[in-house]
């Protein structure tokens, strides 16, 4: 893409006054570094992907409200985390990790295993524990 080309679009960055760094090329051929406030498809693109995930989180705490799921699966949705992320964060097989999703192996968890995920979820205790209303 020439220096000129680089897109200028409405996008999310534009609402924190920042700009993403893109490189393109110059008169010279050489590549170099421009500042672009944002590119139209980028920005449906990722509006498309936090909405999904927005109602991904959305369904968990449902579910964990009606019992059927614990609040680990709220807050791996939130953190837009799957099941293999979750577990190499807190250092537990999957297997192990997919089982404290169950509310009921959840509430039987001890206080260490509950302290990795609030340290991954970077929340305390009582609110991996009560998800907020």
């Amino acid at each position: 893409m020439k220096k000129n080309e680089v897109p200028q679009d409405k996008s999310f960055l534009e609402n924190k006054n920042m700009r993403e760094l893109c490189y393109a090329v110059d008169e010279n051929g050489n590549y170099i570094t421009i500042k672009s406030s944002g590119w139209e498809p980028k920005t449906v693109a990722l509006k498309q992907a936090l909405e999904s995930i927005s109602a991904r989180a959305k369904e968990a705490k449902t579910r964990v409200e009606n019992g059927i799921a614990s609040p680990i699966e709220f807050y791996m949705e939130l953190h837009r985390m799957d099941l293999p992320v979750l577990a190499s964060y807190v250092g537990i097989w999957q297997w192990r990790v997919k089982r404290h999703l169950k509310p009921g192996v959840f509430k039987k968890l001890p206080v260490k295993i509950l302290q990795k995920y609030a340290e991954v979820f970077e929340i305390t205790i009582d609110e991996l524990q009560n998800i907020p209303k």
